[in-house]
């Protein structure tokens, strides 16, 4: 039984006992009620005649059709049943407004709802635990890319807001704890559907029970986790979380990377970027020293890497015994006295690293006013405040919300791009310079689309078939224009996955097998063209042979014929 059904039946019990004795016993006392005498015998009224009375009386219809004229005693308990079973009325209809206005039956209708219309998703979804910025933008990443989502959320603001979002699909959404175990069943974590859960909340704990739950209840399902230290992210670890997220750990490695190899750090945010969105400008952060302005989570993640590049540091802070700064300069970075301090006129750069947004833009102002040259990274903690901080003019913006949302999309639609990702750190600068420039000139100064294809799944069945018949298939025949098999489509092979061995750009010769892994970038219309090749055995034929797919069965035993010939000389 439901939480709305059981408060209906608990509520409603004693006014329907009320309503239903009140309909018996004005029932009960017409049929008793001595009528008028015909013909010497006295009219009693049936039943069904006493009931039909009593329904058009008591409801205030007022019909008048009778089976015979009343006598004064029937006349006089009718009177007496419209008074007792308007009352009765009354009484369930008080009950029922009151019901309806209850909040905890509004929250038991409300879970109802979204249980009904999470078990009526037929698209695999992604159940999103924490509708906060963060959660709000994967919704609509994940829906602008086709896919469908479910939120959960312990803020009815949040949940009501989404209501009124023009996502490209429909996203139930439930106000609740989402570390309570029912509340993620309700919201799909056993369904089969359910792809992925993502933890997202502010708070550590709930997100490893999020966690917990999700490996418990649905083991070959992936989890996804937010977590703000490393307590956290090692307790996560420690049960096998698929993927454990600390924001401020991934953007102190983007800086660092970012000062190391820029090439580099281009290409790892063009890779997780938003899909055709213009493409981010080169940064080239300036080596000497940086000012890290706040010692909390994030500044201490941006000194630590900071330091392992060999970059001297000065921090800035406004109460160094609570953060445990030992050797700081005192103050929040706001004030001039302490960016002089700090050696503001001689600094390479500085990160406005504080839990204020208010703080940090004023920090960037103070900073940039004293010394103009000055490169800039600021953190911008509410997604709100976009109109402020593109105003501040940072050189960097350290947006908590967006470094998650990239990171996961990465994780959802190419798991092996981490992979790719993680080899690129092993390249020349060259290497990595040579490929910036040609995804620039291949998406035309456009966030590429990436996508990743396995060799002998559902998605490359026309691939896998061709394979298993032993026709030979090359990276460079995957490129092919479906339509003019003599141009190539505008993308780029970024890795072929082998088992344990990755290669990547792999060369257009390279052969691919059956169970190889493939990771491609490039323009969304050049995905769509490839699954044409994936899926499609006529179109796969063109490609490899020039050559239209034989119709009958003699034409096509005579082409495989010829292409064993071919392949033997």
């Amino acid at each position: 039984m439901s939480p709305a059904t059981f408060l209906i039946l608990r509520r409603m019990r004693p006014p329907l006992l009320f309503l239903i004795g009140t309909y018996a016993a004005a029932v009960g006392g017409l049929v008793l009620m001595p009528g008028p005498v015909i013909d010497g015998v006295p009219q009693r009224m049936s039943f069904f005649h006493a009931f039909y009375v009593i329904s058009y009386t008591a409801t205030t219809i007022g019909f008048g059709e009778v089976p015979h004229p009343f006598s004064d005693a029937q006349r006089m308990w009718t009177t007496l049943s419209i008074y007792m079973t308007v009352v009765a009325w009354l009484y369930g209809i008080g009950t029922i407004i009151g019901l309806l206005q209850d909040p905890a039956y509004r929250q038991a209708r409300i879970a109802q709802h979204f249980a009904r219309d999470v078990r009526r998703l037929r698209e695999r979804f992604y159940l999103i635990c924490g509708f906060g910025d963060t959660g709000s933008l994967l919704a609509r990443a994940l829906t602008d890319r086709g896919k469908r989502a479910v939120a959960i959320d312990i803020d009815p603001q949040r949940i009501n807001v989404l209501a009124v979002q023009d996502y490209a699909s429909y996203v139930p959404g439930l106000c609740g704890d989402a570390a309570v175990p029912d509340h993620l069943i309700a919201g799909g974590l056993r369904s089969p559907r359910c792809t992925a859960v993502v933890a997202l909340t502010n708070d550590d704990q709930a997100n490893l029970t999020i966690a917990i739950a999700g490996k418990l209840l649905h083991p070959q399902m992936q989890v996804i986790s937010r977590a703000s230290t490393l307590d956290a992210a090692i307790n996560m670890a420690s049960f096998d979380t698929d993927h454990v997220i600390n924001p401020f750990q991934s953007f102190a490695d983007h800086l660092a990377l970012a000062l190391r190899s820029p090439g580099v750090w281009l290409l790892h945010e063009w890779l997780t970027g938003v899909p055709n969105t213009t493409l981010t400008e080169p940064r080239y952060p300036p080596h000497g020293t940086w000012i890290v302005c706040g010692y909390g989570r994030f500044g201490k993640a941006i000194v630590h890497q900071l330091r392992r590049e060999g970059v001297n540091v000065v921090i800035v802070e406004a109460d160094p015994a609570r953060t445990g700064c030992e050797a700081c300069v005192r103050g929040r970075g706001t004030e001039e006295d302490t960016l002089a301090a700090a050696g503001v006129f001689t600094a390479a750069g500085i990160v406005a690293g504080t839990d204020n947004d208010a703080n940090n833009l004023s920090i960037v102002m103070t900073a940039k006013a004293m010394s103009p040259e000055l490169f800039v990274v600021i953190r911008q903690n509410r997604h709100a405040n976009d109109a402020l901080f593109q105003a501040a003019g940072g050189d960097l913006v350290m947006h908590v919300s967006e470094i998650l949302v990239h990171e996961i999309i990465a994780l959802i639609t190419a798991p092996s791009l981490a992979r790719f990702l993680a080899g690129t750190r092993r390249q020349s600068k060259a290497w990595s310079n040579e490929l910036v420039s040609r995804i620039s000139a291949v998406t035309e100064d456009l966030v590429p689309e990436i996508w990743e294809i396995r060799v002998g799944d559902r998605r490359a069945r026309a691939v896998t078939k061709a394979l298993a018949a032993g026709r030979p298939i090359a990276v460079g025949d995957l490129l092919k224009n479906p339509h003019d098999r003599t141009e190539t489509l505008p993308c780029i092979a970024l890795m072929l996955s082998r088992g344990d061995h990755a290669e990547l750009l792999p060369s257009e010769v390279a052969r691919v097998e059956a169970g190889d892994h493939l990771l491609f970038c490039g323009k969304p219309a050049a995905a769509s063209a490839m699954e044409w090749t994936l899926q499609n055995d006529k179109v796969l034929h063109y490609l490899l042979t020039g050559r239209e797919m034989p119709e009958t069965w003699i034409w096509q035993w005579i082409d495989r014929r010829l292409a064993r010939r071919a392949g033997g000389n």
